[in-house]
């Protein structure tokens, strides 16, 4: 998988994180399990993608 399309992937989950957390009106304490939950999915993702992991539901989602 080449780094670009990971460095992309990754902007642009930031990017959209950054626009929920500011533009969204929630709880903090919702805004904090979101935020914990994308990181826990993107750190998993990295992992899979790389090959460190197999986890099946996210093999369909190996950007090969």
């Amino acid at each position: 998988m080449p780094i670009i399309t990971i460095i992309i992937a990754l902007v642009i989950v930031g990017f959209l994180m950054w626009v929920i957390n500011t533009y969204v009106p929630m709880a903090a304490g919702i805004k904090s399990i979101l935020n914990g939950l994308v990181v826990i999915l993107v750190i998993l993702w990295l992992l899979s993608a790389f090959g460190i992991i197999h986890i099946a539901a996210l093999s369909s989602l190996s950007l090969k």
